[in-house]
């Protein structure tokens, strides 16, 4: 009978081995897109991450007769358990071949680490907060992933529930040509809209000017996102971390800012240019052609990605949205963007759906996170 083993990354080396056996597994699926493997190192190593400061993780390799097939890494975050009381043992980067014994024995180390630190249960495949990626697809295996979520095989689903996980929670993708985009939607609305608020919206040409307001922005997330299930507070230090890895990543002009007559944040919005075929070009290296790759789809781009948009609570269901739409209707009228893309959303999350009704959205993909209880 064939052995299964599993093995805990500790060294740089087995850290490359757990970033890149996806690119083994998926080595023939035309959907699939690899992460940069630099970044994805980074992602993990404790020394440059900061939300090491208020969560562990174990990386797990799985093994069969010697083979690599499977990953996951076991996360704690104690910000969650300490704060919100929630005894959750996070599971995520969860990868296999179609063998049950593998992914058994993975979730089994998983839910070890959970009973060892006396947690409720299990859940995943999340990352360490709201800004990593989730769920597992169950519907959509046909769309090439954005490099914002995770791509899966069709089998996936039938590891957990094999395994006794159910599901806990329902995520959606929506996507609508940028041609559903009609200005008399927002155009009269956000401006009555600035005027009875007393509200302005920023345009930004260079990232130092978005940097100015970039601690705002995630006071206003952590402010705006805090009501969600799952949701995990930014750290100041964290705010640092994401800076640098996201907001000199994304085009300037693709950043929306609202203000106050006080010149204090009430909405924000993050748009980004589709980079997933240029990843799939890069195959998980920036150089040498990678880099290249990537710049050229910053420049040159007709599939853009809604990431995040959040509106200050005393601000909610004000029309706010509307003066951001506006915005980005100027920005892109011109450009001939054809797809505007959703990052996954709660389904039960009525506020978000109603904020994108007058657009057409249509469901594209659906994905589902697992749990368990220990």
């Amino acid at each position: 009978m064939p052995m299964i083993t599993t093995k805990i990354a500790t060294t740089k080396k087995d850290l490359k081995t757990f970033v890149k056996f996806p690119f083994s597994l998926y080595r023939d699926s035309k959907y699939w897109v690899p992460p940069i493997i630099n970044q994805e190192l980074a992602t993990f190593n404790k020394d440059k991450n900061p939300i090491f400061k208020d969560a562990e993780a174990t990386f797990i390799l799985a093994y069969k007769d010697g083979k690599l097939v499977g990953r996951v890494a076991a996360i704690i975050n104690w910000l969650e358990i300490k704060n919100q009381n929630q005894l959750k043992m996070r599971f995520g980067w969860f990868d296999f071949i179609d063998d049950l014994e593998v992914s058994k024995a993975l979730l089994n180390e998983v839910e070890n680490i959970g009973k060892k630190h006396n947690l409720e249960y299990t859940e995943g495949p999340v990352g360490f907060s709201n800004l990593d990626k989730v769920g597992v697809i169950t519907e959509g295996f046909d769309r090439i992933a954005p490099m914002i979520t995770w791509y899966n095989f069709p089998y996936y689903a039938k590891h957990y529930e094999a395994y006794g996980y159910s599901v806990e929670k329902n995520y959606v993708e929506n996507h609508f040509p940028f041609k559903n985009v009609k200005p008399e939607f927002f155009k009269k609305a956000q401006d009555l809209i600035k005027r009875r608020y007393n509200l302005r919206a920023l345009q930004f040409t260079k990232t130092s000017e978005v940097m100015k307001y970039a601690d705002k922005m995630f006071d206003l997330f952590n402010l705006s996102y805090s009501s969600l299930s799952s949701f995990v507070e930014i750290t100041d230090i964290q705010k640092e971390y994401f800076k640098k890895k996201f907001i000199s990543f994304v085009n300037p002009e693709y950043i929306k800012f609202v203000v106050d007559k006080d010149d204090e944040l009430v909405g924000f919005a993050i748009v980004m240019p589709s980079f997933a075929n240029a990843l799939q070009k890069a195959n998980g290296k920036l150089f040498p052609f990678g880099f290249k790759h990537i710049l050229n789809a910053k420049k040159k781009n007709k599939d853009i990605i809604f990431y995040l948009i959040g509106v200050h609570p005393d601000y909610q269901n004000k029309g706010v949205h509307a003066v951001i739409f506006n915005e980005y209707y100027e920005t892109f009228k011109d450009m001939g963007m054809e797809t505007c893309y959703r990052t996954p959303e709660l389904e039960d999350n009525e506020a978000i759906h109603r904020i994108w009704k007058h657009f057409f959205p249509v469901i594209y993909r659906r994905r589902k996170t697992f749990r368990k209880p220990l």
